[in-house]
C-alpha cells in the first residue's frame, strides 16, 4: 500500500503566492504588481507595546480562546462606533488574521458535502479554505463591473447550502457592494436559513463616494450574520498574523471548539500590538488614502488604454483581462521573466474562461508603482502576439 496525501487536500489549488514570489527571485529586477500589502507598517504605538511584551509571567502561558479582555473591549467599542455592530447576541474573537477567521467559520457551519456560494472572482484563500473542509465551493459569476447578480446567487441554493460569501471592499476586482445589494443578501440569508459570511479586511480603502456598509449591523442580523476583519491591510501588520470575527452566540461553542484546535490563542505580542493599533484608529490608514487615491486613478489611466478594466472603488486591486491566447499562468510568467512586473494570475481567483491578471497598486511607492505599470502596459500589449 503506497503512502499519499488526503484526496480532500489534493483537490486544493497550490497557493499561488509561493509560485510567483520564486518567479520573482529568479528575475532580479521585477517590479511587483503583485501580493495584496501595503507599502507602510504598524504604528509607533504598536511597536512600542510590543517593547513592553511581557507585562508579566503570565504573559508567557495560554490565554483565552477569544483572545484578551482589553483587546476584545476595544474591538466592541470600534464595531460599535465604526460597524454599527453592537454586543448583543455575538462574541468577538481574536484571530491568526481574517484567514483564520474565515476558516473558523467554514468548519462552524458546515458538514462535509455541504456548499458555500463564492461570487467569482473570489479571493483564492476562500476557496481553499471550503475544499480543505471537504465542502464544495458554489461560484457564481459577477456581472462585467464585478457587482453581485443577487438572482444569480438565488439560483445556486440548494438543500445543501450553508453560507453566502460577500467580500467587500473586494479582493480582487476592487469593487464595493452597495449597501442595498448587502442588505438584499443578508434578508436572503434570513429567509433561507443561511449563514451570511462577510468579508471586511478592506473596510477602510474607499475612493471618491464608496461607502462600506458592514451587514453585521442589521437589526436582527447578529443571529445568522459573521463578519470579519484583519489588521494585516489598514495597520501594516500582515506579518504579526492578527484579525478577529464576530460570530453569532449560537456558534461560540462551535469557534470555541475549532480555535482551540487550531491555534488556542492569538500570540500575545500580536494581541498586545493589535490593542495599540486599534486604539490609534483608522486614521493610520485614512491619511495615506491620497496617496492611494492618486496610484489608482494613475492605474487606471494606464491600464485603460492598452485593455479594458472596470474601476475599482475599494481595496488596492484592478483585476484586468489579457487579450492573448495563453493561460493566466503563463501570461504571469512571461511578464515576469520578459517585462520583469509581476501580476498575479485569474485562475487563483476562479476565472478560467479568459486570461485575468491581479493587479495590486498598494504595496509600492508612487514611482516604483508607476515604473511597474509603464512596463504591465508594454507585456499587455506584447501579450497580444501571443
Amino acid at each position: 500500500m503506497s503512502h499519499r496525501q488526503a484526496e480532500r487536500i489534493a483537490a486544493v489549488q497550490t497557493p499561488v503566492i509561493p509560485v510567483v514570489s520564486r518567479w520573482i527571485a529568479e528575475t532580479p529586477g521585477t517590479v511587483s504588481l503583485g501580493q495584496g500589502v501595503v507599502s507602510w507598517g504598524p504604528p509607533p504605538e504598536a511597536i512600542e507595546a510590543l517593547h513592553a511584551f511581557p507585562a508579566d509571567d503570565l504573559d508567557h502561558r495560554y490565554g483565552l480562546v477569544e483572545g484578551r479582555h482589553a483587546l476584545i473591549e476595544s474591538l466592541q467599542r470600534k464595531l460599535e462606533r465604526e460597524n454599527g455592530i453592537g454586543r448583543q447576541g455575538v462574541r468577538v474573537v481574536v484571530t491568526a488574521g481574517s484567514n483564520l477567521a474565515f476558516m473558523n467559520a467554514v468548519l462552524a457551519v458546515t458538514d462535509p458535502g455541504d456548499e458555500v456560494i463564492l461570487t467569482k472572482p473570489y479571493y483564492f484563500n476562500h476557496d481553499m479554505a471550503i475544499v480543505m473542509a471537504g465542502c464544495v465551493p458554489v461560484e457564481v459569476e459577477a456581472d462585467a463591473s464585478y457587482q453581485l447578480r443577487l438572482d444569480a446567487i438565488e439560483a445556486a441554493i440548494t438543500p445543501r447550502t450553508r453560507a453566502i460569501v460577500t467580500v467587500s471592499p473586494n479582493n480582487p476586482t476592487g469593487a464595493v457592494y452597495s449597501e442595498e445589494t448587502l442588505r438584499a443578501v443578508n434578508a436572503l440569508c434570513r429567509d433561507r436559513g443561511l449563514f451570511h459570511i462577510s468579508d471586511e479586511a478592506y473596510e477602510y480603502f474607499l475612493y471618491g463616494d464608496a461607502r462600506h456598509f458592514s451587514p453585521g449591523s442589521i437589526e436582527g442580523a447578529e443571529a445568522w450574520t459573521i463578519s470579519m476583519f484583519s489588521l494585516s491591510k489598514a495597520y501594516g501588520m500582515a506579518s504579526w498574523r492578527i484579525g478577529y470575527m464576530v460570530v453569532p452566540d449560537v456558534l461560540w461553542e462551535a469557534v470555541n471548539k475549532i480555535q482551540d484546535t487550531l491555534l488556542v490563542c492569538a500570540p500575545f505580542p500580536s494581541q498586545m500590538a493589535a490593542l495599540a493599533a486599534v486604539d490609534v484608529g483608522r486614521t493610520w490608514a485614512t491619511q495615506r488614502l491620497p496617496m492611494l487615491t492618486r496610484m489608482r486613478d494613475h492605474a487606471y489611466e494606464v491600464l485603460s488604454a492598452v485593455t479594458d478594466v472596470p474601476r475599482a472603488d475599494g481595496a488596492f486591486y484592478y483585476l484586468v483581462r489579457a487579450e492573448t491566447s495563453l493561460s493566466s499562468m503563463a501570461a504571469a510568467e512571461y511578464l515576469i521573466r520578459e517585462h520583469k512586473v509581476a501580476v498575479i494570475p485569474g485562475i487563483a481567483f476562479g476565472v478560467t474562461d479568459a486570461c485575468a491578471l491581479r493587479v495590486s497598486f498598494g504595496a509600492l511607492q508612487e514611482d516604483t508603482a508607476a515604473e511597474g505599470l509603464d512596463r504591465l502596459a508594454a507585456g499587455l500589449m506584447a501579450l497580444r502576439e501571443r
